[in-house]
Parts: structure tokens; sequence; C-alpha cells
């Protein structure tokens, strides 16, 4: 495995328009950073599975941008093991069913299809709060 991933840069795992909007320096302590390496190991080999670009929506989220963004209190994205995901090609439905089927065999806590009105993106937990990989792959209506 390189040291670095291919395809993910952290940068992306942490950038936020919410924290730029309302000032929020979203920058995670070395832990975390750890964990955002594993979880841009984790996107770069789906991202070399689907072959084609996938767009992070939202990752890291430190208390208060997670609270910004109306995140719930216990979200992993607050500990770096979380990313929204969106295909960049604009092909959601057809992204959605690539992922439910290339993760039955990967291990990962969450597969979220997270639809609302105005956008619809995949949440991707790689660990939940007590580092346990559950498998659970959903689709949620959110209001």
């Amino acid at each position: 495995m390189s040291k670095t991933p291919k395809y993910f840069k952290l940068e992306e795992l942490m950038t936020s328009s919410t924290a730029r909007q309302k000032s929020i320096e979203n920058l995670p302590g070395w832990e975390v950073v750890e964990h955002l390496l594993e979880l841009a190991f984790f996107l770069d080999d789906l991202r070399e599975a689907w072959g084609s670009g996938i767009k992070i929506t939202s990752g890291y989220r430190n208390e208060a941008l997670n609270k910004a963004v109306g995140g719930v209190k216990n979200s992993v994205h607050q500990i770096g093991y979380a990313a929204d995901i969106q295909p960049a090609n604009g092909k959601m439905k057809e992204f959605a069913a690539f992922v439910e089927k290339w993760a039955r065999n990967k291990n990962y806590d969450q597969i979220i299809v997270e639809r609302s009105k105005k956008a619809t993106w995949i949440h991707i937990g790689l660990f939940n709060n007590d580092h346990k990989q559950r498998r659970m792959c959903f689709l949620m209506d959110l209001k």
C-alpha cells in the first residue's frame, strides 16, 4: 500500500464551504488525521472500482462545524471516519447501485444513501464511535 492515497487528498476531507462562510477553523488533531487517511484509502478503493471521479461533499467536521450543518451529536464525521460523496459524473442512481454491490465484500460501518429535496449523496462511515464495523447499508429520506 502506498503511503498517500492515490485519488483523495486530506484537504478534500477537511474542506467545508460552511466552515468558510461561518469562519469556523475545521482542523483535526493527529488521531483524526490518521482516521482520515484510513478513510481516504477506503475511498480510493471505491474510486478505482467505480472508474470515474468521486466528489466529497462533506468529510471531517469539528464540533462547531457539525453543529452548524445540523449533524447528529455523535456523528463519526467528527472523528474522521465518515464522508458524504457523490459521483462526479452526476449518475447518482447508478453510483448508489454500484456502491451497494461493491460494499458486499468490504468492511465498513455504514453506507447510507441519503436523499433530501435538494440533493442525494452517499454517507460512508468506515467505523462507528465504538470502532466497530456493522456493515449496515440502507436508504434514508431526509425532510
